[in-house]
């Protein structure tokens, strides 16, 4: 469950880039440094998405990984185009409630949430990258040094 404390949401803040950022970081969220505990812990699906996402090789956007917004720490998010994609392992078909009022409150807060499973990125990783593209697409980037999105390792 998301933590208990002092997000209060609504104060339209700016994000780098411009990018505006409705809500507040959970003061527990930052104070207890718990995104840096879970870049250090993630788990191999999360591992081997991060090596696809850094460096910009998504269309050129900035991926930043476990970033906290509001009472939670999310995957993996661009804030240029408030894009989050969360990757689920086995524990997640316990708590789909959960994970269901928590994408329709980073939805409310202006975010598009792709959700993928642990096995689907391991298992198929180019077709995570694939559907990430197809996204990111649609919601209007371009960038003319990639106009093809990446095709399958032969």
């Amino acid at each position: 469950p998301p933590l208990q404390g002092e997000g209060q949401g609504g104060d339209g803040l700016k994000g780098r880039g411009g990018a505006n950022m409705i809500g507040q970081t959970n003061k527990k969220v930052l104070s207890e440094k718990r995104q840096r505990t879970l870049r250090k812990n993630m788990t191999d699906a999360e591992r081997a998405l991060w090596q696809a996402l850094r460096g910009r090789q998504v269309l050129g956007l900035k991926f930043r990984r476990q970033h906290p917004f509001g009472d939670y720490i999310l995957d993996f998010v661009c804030l240029e185009h408030k894009l989050i994609i969360e990757v689920d392992g086995g524990q997640h078909s316990e708590q789909a409630d959960y994970d269901e009022r928590r994408t329709r409150e980073l939805q409310k807060a202006g975010f598009r949430v792709l959700r993928f499973w642990n096995n689907e990125v391991l298992q198929n990783l180019e077709g995570v990258k694939e559907k990430i593209w197809q996204v990111v697409e649609g919601l209007g980037h371009s960038d003319q040094s990639n106009p093809s999105p990446p095709q399958p390792s032969p």
